[in-house]
């Protein structure tokens, strides 16, 4: 991996610009805890030097608590793990809370550092975490500060986490009221996308996950939100096919962006991945994050659009295209916080302190063609929420 070496490259002498290299592992899998559990087995590597004979590294599972309750997967994998005498399974998998519980109590991250230090790992261990996003953010952060950096193993349970998130190299927990405030850059060992973990999500959470895949689409890639466009009712139904193919293509496009982007750690001003989130994360805050992340991206993302469409020429078309593709997955475009929209608009200042430097937010002239804008019209930006309300309304009425 590659990255911008220094965000103000300097001539002097003294300044010495290094690079730190870097390797991704991404598998997708259709049952790792079945016919393709070799897929994980393979990047568990020796702990001594990778080398002919070496150490059998420890491990240990953290899994989602209502995951573990749905899916026997998880019993599974560590069966299998405990079999295949390559690794030290230390006890059985240990539950960690789902969603954004997982993130908000710095006691479920003082307990996990408590299970590494009891468990003996070093930085030649494994964590292997299952979960959604969440869970996946706070198993992360743990693993990122334990020793300045254990292995961490994601497999990702939601379409959300598997999408986008899962192959991040972004680890965080929320503190003072605010979306990740507290976490760490760093690039988990490996990544597993299994499509078996997806059959068992509730519907609600299987759809969320398709935000992300049309907001990376509209800044990268036009054919694809086109398809995506094309397919929506089809990702609704839960044809996995369909479904596994975009989560594939969202994921490769979020994974290019990181690895080739020239801004892993994002050092610089632009944040193009997070078009859409600056209301998000304040939606998220707002309604004591009961609405889900890929939701309030949704419609982010619709109010952004909106937004470029009164500002910098979006074609008005394309801003509906958009709105009707979420409506056909099945996400919602609004949610009653929004009627304090003056609270939205604080998540601008927000957004730009948590990246630092002036305001910095993607907006789109078209799809396919993102841009960075450092002002926002307030005018603007209301009559964006008031026609975002217009065209939701069938939606709010049907919900009321």
């Amino acid at each position: 991996m590659s990255h911008h070496p220094n965000p103000t490259p300097s001539d002097d002498p003294r300044d010495i610009h290094f690079v730190v290299p870097q390797v991704h592992r991404l598998r997708s899998t259709w049952e790792v805890a079945g016919d393709d559990f070799d897929e994980l087995l393979n990047v568990l590597h020796p702990s001594a030097d990778e080398s002919e004979g070496g150490d059998r590294p420890k491990v240990i599972i953290w899994a989602d608590e209502e995951v573990m309750a749905s899916s026997p997967r998880v019993a599974v994998i560590a069966r299998l793990l405990a079999r295949s005498g390559r690794v030290q399974l230390i006890g059985q998998p240990r539950g960690v809370p789902g969603g954004e519980v997982a993130k908000n109590s710095p006691a479920v991250i003082e307990r996990l550092l408590a299970e590494i230090h009891d468990a003996g790992l070093d930085r030649r261990s494994y964590i292997i975490a299952i979960g959604g996003g969440a869970m996946l953010d706070a198993s992360g952060y743990a693993a990122a500060i334990a020793h300045r950096g254990i292995r961490l193993v994601r497999i990702p349970t939601t379409t959300l986490a598997q999408a986008d998130s899962g192959v991040g190299v972004k680890n965080a927990i929320n503190y003072f009221g605010k979306k990740n405030w507290v976490g760490t850059f760093a690039v988990p060992w490996a990544v597993i996308n299994d499509a078996g973990f997806l059959t068992t999500l509730p519907d609600r959470d299987f759809v969320c996950g398709f935000s992300e895949a049309v907001k990376v689409s509209l800044l990268k890639d036009p054919a694809e939100f086109d398809a995506i466009t094309r397919d929506a009712a089809s990702i609704a139904r839960r044809d996995m096919s369909i479904a596994c193919r975009v989560i594939a293509s969202s994921c490769q496009l979020h994974l290019r962006h990181i690895t080739h982007g020239g801004d892993p750690f994002e050092t610089l001003e632009a944040r193009p991945l997070d078009f859409g989130h600056w209301s998000a994360h304040r939606l998220e805050a707002m309604t004591d994050y009961a609405i889900r992340h890929g939701e309030a991206v949704g419609i982010g993302v619709a109010l952004d659009c909106i937004y470029s469409s009164l500002v910098f020429g979006f074609p008005e078309s394309d801003s509906l295209r958009v709105h009707h593709c979420l409506a056909e997955l099945g996400l919602p475009l609004w949610d009653k916080a929004l009627d304090d929209f003056d609270r939205v608009l604080s998540g601008l200042e927000e957004f730009r302190q948590h990246l630092g430097g002036r305001l910095t937010v993607t907006m789109l002239r078209g799809v396919g063609n993102p841009i960075d804008v450092h002002t926002i019209d307030m005018a603007a930006m209301r009559e964006a929420g008031r026609r975002l309300r217009s065209l939701a309304q069938p939606s709010i009425k049907s919900a009321s």
